[in-house]
């Protein structure tokens, strides 16, 4: 499982021009299932969300969490971070999670944030989404978790 973390001031996600997701403080999240994911992965995936130290503190240190800045999550689905480029000029996606899997999954880690965490909002799986955000930094980290 793959995700790109940016810590925002602001983020919101419009589908068909309307608002479906909006945080203030927090962490966007953009999140791929790739083949051979399982929710234990998405789990083991958002305990690192949640404790990743990404805030500063009053010492001007990166030394808080979204949990403990009392941060918004915002969860969108993107594929796209399955890209293969290693060979001419057009990504290959193939080892992203087929659509039904990829949604599974995807619907499990919003389902574990929002039993974790107290403000989560999502995008629509699959759908045409608009990504409006203010990067905070800017401050934008890949994680990839394989296995649990």
């Amino acid at each position: 499982m793959k995700a790109v973390l940016q810590r925002v001031s602001e983020a919101r996600v419009v589908v068909d021009g309307q608002t479906v997701g909006e945080i203030a403080q927090g962490l966007l999240v953009l999140l791929c299932a790739e083949k051979g994911d399982t929710e234990a992965v998405g789990q083991k995936m958002l305990d690192k969300i949640l404790k990743l130290r990404v805030f500063y503190d009053e010492a001007g240190k990166m030394n808080r969490s979204v949990t403990d800045v009392n941060g918004g999550l915002l969860v969108v689905s993107q594929f796209t971070l399955a890209a293969d480029t290693s060979s001419g000029t057009r990504p290959s996606f193939t080892s992203a999670a087929p659509a039904d899997e990829g949604r599974r999954l995807y619907d499990a880690f919003v389902t574990q944030a929002k039993a974790q965490h107290p403000q989560v909002q999502t995008g629509i799986f699959g759908a045409d989404m608009k990504v409006h955000l203010v990067n905070d930094g800017p401050v934008t980290i890949p994680i990839t978790i394989i296995g649990a």
